[in-house]
């Protein structure tokens, strides 16, 4: 699609043009070249000259990508390299099962990950389109931009081109970076108490001696159960009896409610490796209550509250029912902004918070995995 230019009529002709291509690669590899790494990267160089004599150098280190995975792909099934991960005795149908399987979990995971992929690359579109250009199929670095980043600063600013003063009024007046700052004023506070209050009654009803455990876990995890808006509708009622609806209060109070089953079931699953046998030593040794978590529990279990406390943040940071309800016009924060920029005027600036969003995500995941990962090897469930 790339190489028809955003020329539809060109796909099918391109494509098989391409395949042939792609087969007499393959036919070359074989023919003359035996290792697999010498194969990759020269498929590679030739498919970069070829792509960067023929439209541009983007699109030709694109190509070299592919015409690397050309290349060790051919050399991988003509020498039989494919069956190294099976058993010897396997037949031609457990092997063509066992790639085929994961050529499924493949297509399922890109047809997952797609959406939120495609983001990236329109938030760099030089055009005010949610499409890509014709400049954008054939990589022409003419087709991208980086206004719509610049935008997320300088929207809502009384003099984005003023000389002096201009940190102080985008810090002020620019509509995403206050957006931001709530978001993260919100998500911190909530964070904490959520945090708090999900460790402490995670810790309760570990205890076998605690009575209805299993009723209250449902209570306190119910608004990941009951739909969303519906919790909204309730905390807006109650918040409104009480003088919280439309504050910085209110809004840290309900992300608190939504981010708390979170710290709760993770805590719960670090706590199921937990050797009580250490508490009771230490209160042996003279260690009180308070002491006792902090110098001996809470350690082991720091791993599984930060997890939570992520979780929780995340929670906060992207939800946006609660806020439509409950926050007033200078306590949007960052979706709630997206969604009034979607009704109001559709603008990639939406597209480069998105993908920064997504980026945010992806680091806090990261770090999450990394945190249970060292959860198990601290409760020896994993080798280190």
């Amino acid at each position: 699609m790339m190489t028809a230019q955003g020329d539809k009529s060109l796909y099918f002709y391109y494509f098989v043009a391409g395949l042939v291509i792609f087969a007499g690669t393959a036919a070359l590899v074989r023919q003359f070249i035996v290792s697999r790494k010498v194969a990759g990267w020269a498929v590679a160089l030739g498919f970069l000259v070829l792509g960067t004599a023929f439209a541009s150098l983007g699109y030709g280190v694109l190509v070299a990508l592919v015409g690397y995975v050309i290349g060790r792909m051919t050399l991988w099934l003509h020498t039989g390299d494919y069956r190294l991960n099976m058993p010897p005795y396997s037949t031609t149908r457990e092997v063509l099962w066992f790639y085929s399987f994961r050529v499924i979990c493949g297509m399922i995971f890109v047809f997952l990950i797609t959406p939120i992929i495609i983001l990236i690359p329109l938030s760099f579109n030089q055009e005010p389109y949610f499409s890509f250009t014709p400049e954008m199929l054939s990589l022409d670095p003419a087709g991208f931009s980086l206004r719509w980043y610049w935008d997320i600063l300088k929207n809502g600013m009384t003099a984005p081109e003023a000389a002096t003063g201009w940190w102080a009024d985008m810090w002020q007046n620019a509509q995403w970076v206050r957006s931001v700052k709530n978001s993260f004023w919100i998500g911190i506070w909530a964070t904490i108490l959520s945090t708090s209050i999900g460790t402490l009654a995670a810790i309760g009803l570990s205890r076998d001696e605690m009575p209805y455990r299993r009723l209250i876990m449902a209570v306190l995890i119910s608004p990941m159960i009951v739909p969303l808006v519906i919790t909204a509708s309730g905390l807006f009622y109650f918040f409104s009896q009480v003088g919280l609806a439309k504050t910085y209060t209110g809004l840290i109070l309900a992300h608190a409610v939504l981010g708390t089953p979170f710290v709760i079931i993770t805590v719960t699953a670090t706590l199921v490796g937990f050797d009580n046998s250490l508490t009771r030593a230490a209160a042996n040794m003279g260690a009180g209550p308070f002491r006792t978590f902090f110098k001996v529990q809470m350690p082991l279990i720091l791993p599984g509250v930060v997890s939570g406390g992520l979780f929780a943040f995340i929670t906060s940071f992207d939800e946006v029912v609660v806020v439509l309800q409950l926050a007033d016009v200078q306590q949007r924060t960052i979706p709630r902004q997206m969604f009034s920029g979607i009704r109001e005027q559709i603008s990639p600036t939406i597209l480069a918070v998105a993908t920064i969003l997504v980026i945010i995500s992806i680091l806090l995941l990261s770090l999450v995995e990394m945190l249970r990962r060292r959860s198990e090897r601290m409760r020896g469930m994993r080798p280190g």
